[in-house]
């Protein structure tokens, strides 16, 4: 048996007396005719030669086998078509259809995930890749064409090729575990170079060999904040770390924050990057704004990296 090729109008007919459990109440929905719907209907079941509806002994359309096997793949077309459709419209307003943002990850998590939960809401058709990166890694990404967009920290000087715009700072406190040496109270200067620092290393090579905030010449070189959190907890070095990100260690005493003469914490203070030779989207424009907003900065002009 050779079947017929259902079109979107029909789809959506057999959609809208599916979920109004009448005739009538699709075509009101539809704001068609009774008529015009009975008759996409019709067309419909004829095309696939099966039976959508048992109308037999009663008045409201009840859903055959057929039919309830069938209205999963009839939503998941129309949820297709519409998808394509907004973004053929968004891409007519000149919206990204897809975009690549580069986030430091000295940015507090929350910050990030509540941004992006707004972003997915805001913009729906817009494919976001998400990458997490340290220091100069992230400038480099963009840098090298492989992002949009970035929120990162000041480590990369002076870089001609980008634009920058600053959307807040993130407070970095000397911490280590209560039974750390350096937790104690009356620590003397340059007693912090007598004990392993725990540092987080760069991978990117526009800041290969430069030092941030390293006072002990014993240093254990970490790729990964997650890591150098977790060996501070226990107690093997000292180093500094976002107040966000150890703020329930503080809180419950599985860290201390130092008082050290030197005091190495710092605010580091984060940028929007992209590269001067691109302008940035509606999509990108509103992620600016939003870091800037979740992070607490004011607004101000973009300059140059």
């Amino acid at each position: 048996m050779k079947l017929g090729e259902p079109t979107l109008d029909q789809l959506r007919i057999f959609i809208a007396v599916a979920d109004h459990g009448s005739f009538g109440g699709a075509a009101r929905a539809l704001g068609r005719a009774v008529s015009a719907v009975s008759y996409g209907i019709a067309q419909l079941e004829a095309q696939l030669a099966l039976s959508l509806f048992d109308r037999e002994g009663s008045r409201r359309p009840v859903l055959t086998a057929a039919g309830e096997g069938l209205l999963a793949e009839a939503r998941a077309i129309a949820d297709g078509a519409d998808a394509l459709l907004a973004k053929a419209r968004s891409l007519h307003a000149g919206q990204e259809p897809a975009l690549t943002l580069v986030v430091d990850v000295m940015v507090p998590s929350e910050v990030t995930a509540h941004v992006l939960g707004e972003f997915r809401r805001t913009f729906p058709t817009c494919a976001l890749t998400l990458r997490i990166e340290g220091l100069g890694a992230v400038a480099a990404c963009v840098i090298n064409g492989g992002s949009d967009l970035a929120i990162g920290g000041p480590v990369i000087g002076d870089q001609p090729g980008l634009e920058r715009q600053a959307v807040g700072e993130v407070d970095l406190i000397p911490v280590a575990a209560p039974s750390h040496p350096l937790a104690r109270s009356g620590i003397g200067p340059g007693e912090s170079r007598r004990h392993l620092q725990l540092v987080l290393t760069d991978r990117s090579p526009l800041t290969e060999g430069r030092e941030f905030s390293v006072l002990s010449p014993l240093t254990w070189r970490l790729g990964d904040l997650g890591a150098k959190h977790a060996l501070l907890k226990e107690g093997l070095g000292w180093g500094n770390m976002p107040r966000g990100m150890v703020a329930g260690d503080l809180a419950s005493g599985l860290l201390v924050e130092l008082d050290l003469p030197e005091k190495p914490g710092a605010h580091y203070r984060l940028s929007a990057l992209w590269r001067r030779d691109t302008r940035l989207g509606p999509a990108a424009s509103w992620l600016v704004d939003a870091f800037r907003e979740g992070l607490g900065a004011r607004p101000n002009s973009p300059s140059r990296a």
